[in-house]
């Protein structure tokens, strides 16, 4: 079978399908009998799991919180006397070419509307305006699309100059030009600038049977194409007659030409702007400091870095402007100051209008998937710890650093990416793309020797597989074949026999190459290029790899790079995204740090993003959302793409949250004495009544709130328990009291029923040992688990009538969240809902003796016995934050790259 006929059976599917919502099994199945009756050579089963994986995907909404002063709705007005012209040729082009799920393209319709509607009408608003936004999407999940509808949209709607700032490099300008061309100008800007009869479409450009509108483009996908003042002059004239787009890097000397442009257009400052900014949060921000006056206001004449006041001139110089910055981290837009204006560059770029937060699709790979963000999460079993690598690539190596033998786990990695090269093959999917990241230093001269490594192990492999192995103790097919019965026929989604990927392994291997990633357009081209033939490739790459730039058919990563910054340990994760028909093949190697440090940003970015759905339900506005961030313990640790230093005062409150440990000493002797701690704490408090003595816990009611800071006072917990710090939580609980909160407090000791993990007795109660996993990326020093907290442990003294308010409020909230990716509604109160419906006098304290599990280098399990525990705070109105200073050690020991 070939790919095009499965291709052409596909889109006869797709036809028959449109419009039904939701497809049904026996839709699938009519379809598929349809479909491969023109197409008898295509297998009926590959092609009901590529139509399974495009029609059950699932959206769900995404959630907004905005300030509408100074705003005119005006899109429901308008709606029914817009052509759409422009959207209807990508809607089109999306469904029939890219071959998105339906259900993603509705979402993405009701996205793009939602975001354009929020900005100003560009046809009918008289006088000067001005709104800044932002998309907060996910990393890899497809922001290009989704601002690439936007333009669609806006250029219908009626603004007429719009330009993209795409990162730093030429390779991403060039990518993200290439998207432009495809999605909204149709038309190859590499061979011309501008459409004329005769000249290449592509794209949307090439749809038959369509309305194809008209727009010019200032740049080209070219590695030379970025804007010149030159080529910019013949275009002049068309300003405000069509759309004109522009697609530039934010480099200090092409943002100021263009201001320069900009300024000489006579008719331009009267055009409506809109400025789509790429990956906002990089760049884009001013990090300088903000002097103040002697009244303690910021001086209207501050310097900013030169980006920042570049973005920010060319939205001061244009009468009527919309700025939407999108970003898969946000928090550096979040922490600007809103308000700030400067005399020379205007005001700076807070999203001040509205702040709009992307849902993923069903089928996207985040984070969450791959990581795992609570207790027993992480089923994909994509990641491979890497151990071996520091003779190899030492961690604080130079420039001229000379790596010698490639480590086992990288010859691993190589081997894995054959075998996933030739299983797609095998499954047919023989024209599709294939890459391999490998992300290990910074230093050009050392990639290059890298590349040269990997080069001659893959070289070395094709002999073997070409002429056979005489000399080698073992055979290559033999060591592929027990790494795939080992590593890949156990999570296979569909089984697929070894010898049909055998006879794809030498064709498969020779096909691919190894190239280096240097920033230049180069590096996208060749996708785009062959993309009806398919490349194979092993990138190398370094810091031009960790924004934008996408790796078509990614499959394997080996990435060593260390970084404590949470947002560029994101976008370095190339590996997030789609994988339609290929995930079970995916393997990321990387080291056990990099494993924990993923695992904690993932908690805390689900947890701002809960956040997030929470304060739009309230009806909160972008600031409140910066100074909520600022002033939440789970939002403290993601402040450092701020570039704070040394003795910075921070705030948080706790209120509505909950602390839980998952750091813990492996050092018997400072375990043993928390639980003498909590031996001593227990015996102090009245005996527990017997009803609330049952199997999996025991309850303590009203224990006074000094009693709990009692207990933290004598508790001791790792450093690196950076959420859970006694003193701040002690002094929380302190100001708490002082307003008449917190004064009735639940302890809760939880227990393991089943008693298989070994029993102890604590003041006089006994109880079992509850189990948790220690993460492969626990060091000698500490032990590291995912979650101590279970789903319901913090519902347990609450009665029925909070119950039910709890879950009500749970199903509601989860109607607007934006991180569901499930249709089934939940079915137990979340937490959430818990702490807003507890009453504010009753704090939560859950006490979890623990046994950690690990698996030794020697394969023996070892155990550790600590003691945990979580505090679940009721909302508050009155809460107030407390104060501490942060020092430029802090700073550089979490944050600063390695």
């Amino acid at each position: 079978m070939t790919t095009p006929e499965l291709r052409q059976a596909l889109d006869i599917a797709r036809v028959l399908l449109r419009g039904r919502d939701p497809v049904t099994s026996e839709d699938l199945a009519g379809a598929v009998e349809r479909a491969t009756g023109l197409y008898p050579d295509v297998p009926r089963q590959q092609l009901l799991d590529e139509l399974e994986r495009s029609f059950n995907v699932w959206v769900g909404p995404g959630t907004n919180i905005e300030n509408n002063e100074d705003h005119i709705p005006w899109l429901e007005a308008r709606r029914a006397e817009i052509r759409w012209d422009f959207w209807r040729r990508y809607e089109l082009y999306l469904e029939q070419e890219v071959g998105l799920p339906p259900s993603v393209i509705s979402n993405l319709d009701r996205l793009t509307d939602d975001v354009l509607g929020r900005l100003e009408d560009p046809a009918e608003r008289p006088g000067p305006w001005d709104r800044r936004g932002m998309v907060v999407g996910h990393v890899q999940s497809g922001k290009t699309s989704n601002y690439t509808a936007l333009i669609c949209k806006a250029a219908d709607a009626g603004y007429k100059l719009i330009i993209v700032l795409a990162g730093r490099h030429n390779s991403l300008r060039s990518q993200t030009q290439l998207r432009i061309d495809e999605g909204f100008l149709g038309y190859d800007t590499q061979v011309n600038r501008a459409l004329r009869e005769g000249h290449k479409r592509i794209g949307v450009g090439a749809l038959r049977g369509v309305v194809h509108p008209h727009a010019d483009s200032l740049t080209t996908s070219a590695d030379n194409g970025d804007f010149l003042t030159r080529e910019a002059r013949r275009f002049a004239g068309h300003l405000g007659q069509i759309p004109i787009v522009l697609v530039v890097k934010k480099v200090k000397s092409i943002l100021e030409s263009l201001n320069r442009w900009c300024a000489a257009q006579e008719a331009g400052r009267s055009l409506p702007l809109l400025v789509i900014d790429d990956e906002a949060d990089d760049a884009s921000i001013n990090t300088r400091a903000l002097p103040l006056d002697e009244d303690d206001r910021v001086d209207p004449d501050h310097d900013v870095t030169a980006i920042n006041g570049a973005i920010r001139k060319l939205l001061h110089s244009f009468d009527q402007s919309a700025y939407v910055a999108y970003t898969a981290t946000p928090f550096a837009n979040i922490f600007i100051q809103a308000g700030v204006t400067s005399e020379r560059h205007g005001e700076d770029l807070f999203p001040r209008s509205f702040i709009t937060n992307l849902p993923a699709p069903s089928n996207y790979v985040g984070p969450a998937r791959v990581f795992g963000a609570h207790e027993g999460d992480g089923a994909l079993n994509m990641v491979r710890p890497v151990t071996d690598w520091r003779e190899w690539m030492p961690d604080q190596h130079k420039k001229d650093h000379r790596p010698e033998e490639l480590p086992a786990s990288l010859q691993e990695a190589v081997r894995t990416f054959v075998l996933t090269c030739a299983a797609r093959y095998a499954r047919g999917q023989n024209t599709v793309h294939n890459s391999m990241l490998v992300h290990v230093t910074r230093f050009t001269a050392v990639q290059n020797r890298v590349a040269e490594q990997l080069q001659e192990e893959l070289d070395f492999l094709v002999r073997r597989l070409r002429r056979g192995d005489e000399q080698a103790e073992r055979s290559i097919r033999d060591e592929l074949q027990d790494l795939w019965m080992r590593d890949f026929v156990p999570g296979l989604e569909q089984p697929l026999g070894w010898e049909a990927v055998q006879s794809a392994l030498l064709p498969a291997a020779q096909k691919i190459r190894v190239k280096t990633i240097n920033g230049t357009a180069a590096d996208t081209l060749e996708y785009y290029e062959k993309r009806h033939v398919g490349v194979s490739v092993i990138a190398v790459g370094g810091d031009k790899l960790s924004r934008g730039l996408t790796l078509e058919g990614l499959s394997v990563s080996y990435y060593l790079r260390a970084s404590r910054m949470y947002d560029t340990l994101m976008q370095m994760g190339r590996w997030f995204g789609y994988r339609p028909g290929y995930l079970d093949l995916c393997r990321l190697y990387t080291t056990p740090d990099l494993i924990d440090w993923y695992t904690h940003v993932t908690v805390a970015n689900e947890e701002l993003r809960r956040d997030f759905d929470e304060m739009a339900a309230r009806g909160m506005t972008p600031q409140d959302y910066g100074l909520r961030v600022r002033t939440h313990p789970a939002g403290l640790t993601v402040t450092a793409v701020n570039k704070m230093r040394s003795g910075t005062k921070m705030r948080v409150s706790f209120a509505g949250t909950i602390s839980e440990t998952v750091v813990f000493h492996r050092d018997p002797a400072r375990n043993g004495r928390n639980r003498q701690a909590v031996e001593r704490f227990l015996q102090g408090l009245p005996g527990p009544q017997p009803e609330d003595t049952l199997h999996n816990r025991v309850l303590w009611r009203g224990v006074p709130g000094t009693s709990i800071l009692d207990l933290l006072s004598q508790f001791s917990v790792h450093e690196d328990s950076r959420r859970v710090r006694p003193e701040l939580l002690g002094r929380y609980i302190e100001q708490r009291l002082g307003d008449g909160e917190l004064t009735d407090w639940t302890v809760a000791l939880l227990s393991n029923s089943r008693g298989d993990e070994g029993t102890l007795t604590l003041a006089g109660q006994e109880v079992g040992w509850l189990k948790r996993t220690a993460m492969e990326s626990s060091s000698a020093g500490r032990i590291s688990i995912r979650r101590l907290v279970s789903p319901t442990d913090e519902q347990v003294d609450l009665n029925a009538e909070q119950l039910d308010e709890a879950m009500a409020l749970t199903r509601e909230r989860w109607q607007l969240s934006s991180t569901r990716t499930t249709r089934a509604a939940p079915t137990t109160p979340g937490g959430e809902a818990i702490r807003t419906v507890r009453d504010r006098r009753n704090g939560l304290l859950l006490l979890y003796p623990i046994r950690t599990h690990e698996e030794g280098p020697d394969g023996l399990v070892n155990v550790t016995e600590v003691m945990g525990f979580a505090i679940s705070f009721p909302d508050s109105r009155l809460a107030q934050t407390v104060e501490y200073v942060v020092n430029n050690v802090y700073w550089e020991t979490e944050f600063i790259e390695a």
